[in-house]
């Protein structure tokens, strides 16, 4: 029986243009590279580099230790500077990332729909795949007008030691909470790294209203609709919740 929801959070809770948040993003943190004398470009090359770090993380380190660790090796930065450049970092993504908020669009389904299955009983999860400081997570959800004790666990690059699609992240979610995939259910919008939980005996839908499918995946046997229509069948009782199963 499901008792334990897990959401992705970019494109699902928080709806917006990936490509147009990552343009508007990197806009703004190219600034901060280069109020810290580094080469804007060079910097934005080192953060993809870092993030691909973290991607192909094994398990054995955070994913914050690849991905400074790869960054600065790009950049060559002493200990001092790297450390300079990560307090920077979240200082940006506690303040001036909220300027990023700009390519949301508005709903209030997301807190609504958190909201009601915590009044319901069920465990809820933020699972976005982590890539970004602890801070970044609060500032995004603060958007949607959630904070990060609204959920039994929020996966950061901190807390976490592998990125999604790997069934490592899933497995590391469910040791954490204490739940077997059965008991679970990840919302998501991408059927690539989303999912994938499915393969590990999660039940899955697939939220459409921001679809993330670069890679032309076939999405026609996935449980799928908008995040109202989530809402719609994860608020009715558990004879909703059967057609979510698979």
């Amino acid at each position: 029986m499901i008792d334990t929801f897990l959401f992705d959070l970019d494109g699902t809770l928080l709806q917006f243009s990936q490509a147009e948040f990552i343009s508007t993003y990197f806009g703004r943190l190219s600034r901060v590279f280069t109020r810290l004398g580094l080469d804007a470009a060079a910097a934005i090359d080192a953060v993809w580099s870092g993030t691909k770090a973290m991607v192909m993380n094994d398990g054995s380190r955070l994913n914050a230790a690849r991905f400074w660790e790869k960054f600065s090796e790009d950049l060559s930065l002493s200990d001092e500077k790297r450390q300079l450049v990560e307090a920077a970092c979240d200082d940006f993504y506690t303040n001036d990332f909220d300027a990023v908020k700009s390519v949301m669009k508005p709903t209030d389904i997301s807190k609504r729909l958190v909201r009601s299955l915590q009044s319901r009983g069920y465990g809820v999860v933020l699972a976005t795949n982590p890539m970004f400081p602890a801070c970044a997570v609060a500032t995004r959800l603060r958007w949607i007008g959630l904070v990060p004790e609204d959920f039994l666990l929020v996966t950061h690059y901190a807390n976490s030691t592998y990125c999604k699609p790997n069934p490592g992240y899933y497995r590391e979610i469910l040791m954490k909470i204490g739940k077997e995939p059965e008991q679970c259910l990840m919302a998501g919008n991408n059927p690539v790294e989303d999912m994938s939980a499915g393969d590990l005996g999660f039940s899955t839908f697939l939220v459409t209203d921001c679809l993330e499918n670069e890679a032309g995946v076939d999405i026609s046997a996935f449980r799928q609709g908008s995040l109202a229509e989530l809402e719609r069948k994860a608020t009715q009782g558990d004879g909703s919740l059967v057609l979510l199963r698979g």
